[in-house]
């Protein structure tokens, strides 16, 4: 089983930048799948980018393709979400994701059984 704790979030200014960092506990982080999704109020939550057990592949939705990077440090069981040119459309609640051993990258929310709780982000215009 994966525990994670989510960082990084914050008020920041359209254009701005911010770094999200998901801290896992368990020894499973390197052979499990990781996704980043977020959720505005009153709205599902989607998916926002992934990233294989190696790292080698990565998913993005088309809304933060090209502003978003995902990443892993398997060795610090940490995943990171760098965030540059924020618009106000990105604000939302962030929540990293672990998929089960051994599976392969995923953009479906229902594919991860492992949740964090959460980090708020703000977008200001």
């Amino acid at each position: 089983q994966v525990q994670m704790v989510e960082s990084g979030g914050g008020l920041v200014q359209a254009g701005g930048s911010l770094r999200l960092s998901c801290a896992a506990s368990g020894r499973t982080f390197s052979t499990s799948p990781m996704g980043w999704f977020r959720q505005a109020p009153g709205k599902e939550r989607n998916f926002v980018a992934a990233i294989s057990r190696s790292g080698e592949s990565k998913y993005y939705a088309d809304s933060v393709k090209g502003r978003f990077t995902i990443s892993r440090d398997n060795a610090k069981s940490t995943v990171y979400l760098q965030m540059n040119s924020l618009k106000p459309e990105d604000t939302a609640v962030y929540y990293c994701a672990a998929r089960n051993s051994f599976t392969i990258i995923s953009t479906v929310a229902s594919e991860y059984p492992y949740w964090g709780q959460g980090t708020q982000v703000t977008v200001s215009s």
